[in-house]
């Protein structure tokens, strides 16, 4: 997964969408140089259950339920075989805690069954596990193997790819497609992983900060919301001094 900056030497004008993708990695690297998965784990089996447990849920509040739920149960053998009562009671605060717990031992029982207590290392049989869809098979790909077999796209990444016009998809499969046409190889992971820091500090939901975005000027909707903004300020002064 490696980190080289990919430089482009293109003026703004003249920039494909392929360009001006490249030139957005360049740039989130160099403002999250450090920006790694937030997740805490110690093996690909771990990790595997912090990412199921991570739908619909903060890395924080999962980071928060893991350690109790690892001391307890370290392995796919331990979680397999445990009272599966037990292991809701843990992951409750998670939300969605029975399905998650159900999920998460139906997948033990299959990697010690099928797989010999070993998580798999590609995706078809990622995909085979109870609970795992493409996001969380790529994100124990390329974080616990060192593999880049697709995007991840989570919700930061599915609202920062479509404000930053490099996809017209709501789904995230065919958004993860457009992405991987756009974007090397080597840093399909590295792009999810900068792209969440940058949609939890600036490009939030409900108020992004275009005014404060490096990548305003790469964006067509950050260039929309500048744009809109100072004739917004105009017209209040405008009907201010209409007002006196």
């Amino acid at each position: 997964m490696g980190t080289k900056i990919i430089p482009v030497s293109v003026t703004r004008k003249s920039l494909s969408q392929q360009q001006r993708a490249l030139e957005i990695l360049s740039r989130l690297q160099r403002l999250y140089p450090d920006a790694t998965c937030s997740l805490n784990y110690s093996t690909p089996l771990q990790l595997l259950v912090a990412t199921i447990l991570s739908a619909q849920c903060t890395d924080e509040r999962v980071n928060k339920v893991t350690p109790a739920l690892f001391a307890k149960f370290p392995d796919a053998a331990s979680l397999a075989n445990a009272d599966l009562a037990e292991i809701e009671n843990l992951v409750r605060s998670t939300g969605f805690y029975r399905n998650k717990a159900k999920n998460i031992q139906a997948a033990c029982q299959m990697i010690v069954s099928k797989y010999d207590s070993v998580v798999p290392r590609t995706m078809e049989q990622l995909l085979e596990l109870p609970g795992v869809a493409r996001k969380t098979s790529n994100v124990v790909l390329a974080h616990a193997y060192g593999i880049n077999a697709g995007v991840t796209v989570d919700t930061h990444v599915k609202r920062l790819s479509q404000r930053l016009g490099l996809t017209k998809f709501a789904d995230p499969l065919p958004i993860e497609k457009d992405l991987m046409q756009l974007l090397p190889q080597p840093h399909w992971e590295n792009w999810s992983i900068r792209l969440i820091y940058h949609g939890r500090a600036v490009c939030k939901a409900r108020s992004p900060l275009c005014q404060a975005c490096d990548l305003s000027d790469l964006c067509p909707t950050g260039k929309k919301t500048l744009m809109t903004e100072p004739t917004k300020q105009s017209m209040a002064t405008i009907d201010g001094d209409m007002v006196k």
